[in-house]
């Protein structure tokens, strides 16, 4: 082979090599281990952590008439930091009481002592035993946060999920929770024909009463199960006046917003800490 003949072979490689560079996903970035929260991103077959540059703050404080809820979640999450027995945690109830809110009050009140969230999309459940080994051997204290879980039948996230939780051969790792919220107490849908066990269909199950555990199986795996119920009108009240306060509405414009933020809750159809907090910053910002 000449000269000219080597440099041309090498200059058609060399296009060839830039056009299947054009089809690849790029490289997942390094992971930036001083952030606070981290999303689970995918690229292709590849998955990363990608660290939250802006987070969300609460503070517990801002969580009004859910002492319950927040006494015990911040004791579970305070022995999880010290290296305690921690339980994962399922958060079931009314939508827009305070579910969510309360995971990021966690982070804001631990994440000075090293306390760390990793949010992970349903769809994205499946690689929840890589993101317990990325995070392994991290001296930090990870909770896997999964917002609005439910499942349908035959989802694949539904048995990832249940394997970390309880019952795989990897050990799910003590520096790793999971909190989760969903409208659903058992996570998957219930069917009415379910109860009617006594009534065997000539084509179903034998033991159908078995169908029935397997349902509630995964949501039996989470040590903590907290409720959430939709507020009545003067913990709804008391809500929006802690808003407008916090956002700066002069004290005197805050018993008149009464009316308005009553009237805001019948055509929202709710009575729910968002939805008061949505009414606060639309006063506030006419009369702040």
């Amino acid at each position: 082979m000449t000269t000219n003949d080597f440099t041309t072979l090498i200059s058609r490689a060399e296009r060839v090599l830039a056009q299947l560079e054009a089809y690849l996903p790029p490289a997942p970035p390094d992971i930036d281990w001083s952030a606070r929260a981290f999303r689970w991103r995918r690229r292709g077959s590849r998955g990363w952590l990608d660290g939250v540059r802006h987070v969300a703050r609460i503070d517990m404080g801002d969580l009004q008439h859910i002492e319950r809820q927040k006494d015990i979640i911040d004791r579970n999450t305070r022995h999880f930091i010290a290296r305690k027995p921690a339980n994962n945690v399922l958060m079931t109830g009314a939508r827009g009481t305070g579910k969510s809110s309360l995971v990021k009050a966690m982070l804001a009140a631990y994440g000075d002592q090293g306390l760390r969230l990793i949010e992970v999309d349903k769809s994205d459940l499946g690689d929840l035993a890589d993101i317990v080994e990325l995070v392994g051997d991290r001296p930090e204290r990870f909770i896997v946060f999964c917002d609005d879980l439910s499942f349908e039948e035959g989802e694949a996230g539904y048995k990832a999920l249940k394997s970390v939780l309880d019952g795989s051969v990897t050990a799910s790792g003590d520096n790793v929770l999971i909190y989760a919220t969903s409208n659903r107490r058992h996570l998957m849908p219930e069917y009415m024909s379910e109860n009617l066990q006594a009534k065997h269909q000539p084509d179903g199950e034998i033991h159908p009463g078995e169908t029935v555990e397997e349902k509630i199986s995964l949501s039996e795996r989470f040590g903590l199960w907290l409720s959430f119920y939709p507020f009545r009108q003067d913990d709804y009240l008391d809500i929006v006046y802690h808003w407008l306060r916090e956002l700066g509405c002069p004290e005197e414009h805050v018993a008149p917003a009464r009316t308005e933020a009553l009237q805001w809750s019948i055509e929202r159809g709710s009575r729910s800490g968002r939805v008061a907090f949505q009414f606060a910053r639309d006063w506030a910002a006419r009369h702040g």
